[in-house]
């Protein structure tokens, strides 16, 4: 087996080979990936299959299972998002400024590929597949680091990915793979700062807390998604519900999925009672602060460590304000800078609301199950920043790009 050392050099080696591949290149190799999970679908769905029963055995939780679970739905997700990406414009040579000085000197700013990523993820398999297609994409080369829970399908996933690469004409090594369950791995990996250009962590909030103070790679991050949606006096009570009931129950333990909701007072006694009778039904727990349970008596009351909580579970903490200032406070106190939306009719309630609501997503009349990537015209992504430096939100190829400045002339000097 490679050590640690050895992938990051080979990944060094395949990142310099990528920066001068053509975007036509990148492309079919992407697709070529496509096709090639097809042909290993029986053997990643059986491996899937040993995954599961060892992680049942080891007793996580079930909605671990549910993120290690590869089915035809998820399946044929992680395929569309290989041939979405290959369908993508090149991300990579774009002229971002281009200007001619008074001197005739001819300026451009130019995106360029990071280099190497490094990406360490939890249970996901699909993680494996989407951030081969957004490093490949933008021209890097790509080092995954999945849980040990997910060994037996990245090994299946990555095997059929390098196979398609290397026939398609580009370096395997643009996308490589620790196989191993050591986590000691992780620690080496950490310090191959002269090999890898930045670290993407996808986990809980304690993996990416190590790997941010364990290195001095910089590291795109997001600690929590705890997600609100606001329902103003002015909103469509019904569209409302539709909202708050995908934003909640769509897939609960993703990190855009709602975890808070705040009801102005004015159209609480008719909203909540809708609300409660619908969650009921599928089977959410809902948390309420005093005036929530004034309307609605079995909410289990809200203490103030469930406005701080990502549940990740069927569970929703919900508060009554007293109008848009109220629920913006609220946002800005206990939010994490996710994804945050709101429900409304008036156009200038709705502008405030973007304009003073600090978070990488904010959303008006929509799901926060929207602010993932795709649904932004991304394809695939590899998470979703709450920093602001050097990408906020949805991470996908165009933001897996730095830039290089390009100056020509004819003899200009200073």
């Amino acid at each position: 087996m490679n050590t640690i050392r050895t992938i990051a050099l080979q990944a060094k080696e395949a990142a310099y080979q990528l920066s001068t591949a053509s975007g036509a290149a990148r492309s079919k190799a992407l697709n070529a990936m496509a096709g090639e999970l097809a042909s290993v679908k029986d053997e990643l769905f059986e491996a899937n299959r040993q995954d599961i029963e060892a992680a049942k055995a080891a007793g996580c939780t079930d909605a671990f299972l549910k993120r290690l679970a590869v089915n035809d739905k998820i399946f044929e997700y992680m395929a569309k998002r290989l041939r979405e990406a290959a369908a993508l414009p090149d991300p990579v040579g774009r002229v971002l400024i281009g200007r001619t000085m008074p001197s005739g000197l001819k300026v451009s700013k130019i995106a360029v590929p990071l280099g190497v990523v490094g990406i360490i993820y939890e249970a996901r398999p699909n993680v494996t597949t989407d951030a081969s297609a957004v490093a490949l994409k933008s021209g890097n080369a790509v080092i995954l680091k999945g849980g040990s829970e997910s060994i037996r399908s990245n090994r299946v996933l990555v095997k059929a990915m390098r196979k398609a690469i290397l026939e398609a004409g580009l370096p395997e090594n643009a996308v490589q793979f620790i196989d191993s369950a050591d986590r000691g791995d992780v620690a080496e990996l950490l310090k191959q700062e002269d090999c890898i250009d930045v670290l993407i962590p996808r986990g809980g909030k304690s993996l990416i807390r190590a790997i941010s103070e364990g290195t001095r790679i910089p590291v795109i991050k997001h600690y929590d998604g705890i997600c609100h949606q606001y329902v103003s006096a002015h909103a469509d009570l019904e569209m409302a519900l539709r909202i708050v009931v995908n934003s909640k129950t769509e897939r609960v333990e993703v990190c855009n999925a709602l975890e808070t909701l705040l009801v102005d007072a004015q159209v609480a006694t008719d909203f909540l009672p809708m609300l409660a009778q619908e969650f009921k039904r599928l089977g959410v727990e809902l948390r309420g602060c005093e005036k929530v349970r004034a309307i609605l008596p079995d909410a289990v009351p809200a203490t103030e460590e469930d406005w701080d909580t990502e549940y990740l579970a069927p569970i929703l903490s919900v508060k009554v304000v007293s109008g848009p200032d109220e629920a913006i406070a609220h946002i800005t106190k206990h939010g994490s800078g996710h994804t945050d939306g709101i429900v409304t009719n008036d156009l200038a309630e709705s502008r405030a609301f973007v304009s003073r609501v600090d978070s990488a997503s904010v959303l008006v009349n929509a799901s926060t199950r929207l602010s993932g990537g795709g649904d932004y015209g991304m394809g695939a992504v590899v998470g979703i920043s709450t920093g602001k430096l050097h990408v906020r939100g949805p991470v996908g190829p165009e933001e897996l790009c730095t830039c290089k400045w390009v100056a020509e002339g004819n003899g200009q000097l200073r």
